[in-house]
């Protein structure tokens, strides 16, 4: 299933700050921890917690996000379905980008272990 450049679009204009919150109510209602978002977070982007508070605070776009972004080397890694999509067949790099975050934020909050989400944690 491949996506639309309007899907795409949507993706590159979406303020991170608006979805945030919706990681954070996630994670915590499956008994999951902030610090463990953040871990997640910093391990596909290279953000620590404070230059991730500040990309919040900037209410920078998913596109400026992950334009930021130091990606980690292993995010291909990341595999499977999310929201009707097969990740690996995603074409637009920032909506994979974007699926890739999403995919992570779904392991979390399903309970799987850290070194699993990580895929060997380099």
């Amino acid at each position: 299933m491949s996506t639309t450049p309007e899907h795409d679009q949507k993706f590159a204009k979406l303020i991170f700050a608006s979805v945030y919150p919706h990681y954070v109510k996630k994670v915590e209602t499956k008994g999951r921890t902030v610090q463990e978002l953040h871990e997640v977070i910093e391990w596909l982007t290279g953000f620590d917690e404070k230059k991730l508070r500040k990309l919040i605070d900037e209410k920078v776009t998913f596109e400026e996000f992950f334009n930021r972004a130091d990606l980690n080397p292993n995010a291909e890694l990341i595999t499977g379905m999310i929201c009707g999509y097969r990740i690996e067949e995603i074409q637009t790099p920032l909506t994979k980008k974007a699926r890739y975050l999403d995919k992570l934020v779904d392991e979390l909050a399903k309970g799987k272990k850290m070194e699993k989400i990580l895929r060997g944690k380099s």
